[in-house]
């Protein structure tokens, strides 16, 4: 079965972190995962990529609600940044207030809105869908 390339994971809680790297192992979700507790580490590293021209992650599962930069701030820089490679961003998050949803998908690379708790199920039918795009 396919892998996806290389999967960014930007949540700051340590227990979902945990449980999403169980589940990337079950479901053979990614040849590669960088894991990041911050929207700030995350954007150090996705920009230092686009400078010195390295491998960018083909898919990035981000939480809104962390410490030192939340995803809408990393999701206001990647959407000004200047990059070819076609990221798809998949807003992971707890809330399920309808506005964040709405203003997810404002966001250009930006594919969808899944509500935790992530399940294997989910890890599944997202990994099929991000291989199919």
């Amino acid at each position: 079965m396919d892998k996806i390339g290389f999967t960014y994971i930007v949540d700051d809680d340590p227990l979902y972190n945990f449980g999403t790297k169980k589940l990337l192992e079950f479901t053979s979700f990614t040849e590669e995962v960088s894991f990041f507790l911050n929207g700030e580490t995350a954007w150090l590293d996705f920009e230092k990529r686009i400078r010195e021209g390295d491998r960018l992650p083909d898919a990035i599962l981000l939480d809104i609600n962390m410490p030192i930069m939340n995803g809408w701030q990393f999701l206001d820089l990647v959407k000004e940044a200047t990059f070819t490679h076609p990221v798809k961003i998949f807003v992971i998050s707890s809330s399920i207030n309808q506005d964040e949803m709405d203003r997810a998908n404002t966001y250009p690379h930006v594919v969808d809105y899944i509500t935790k708790p992530m399940t294997l199920d989910k890890f599944k039918d997202l990994k099929q869908r991000i291989l199919s795009l």
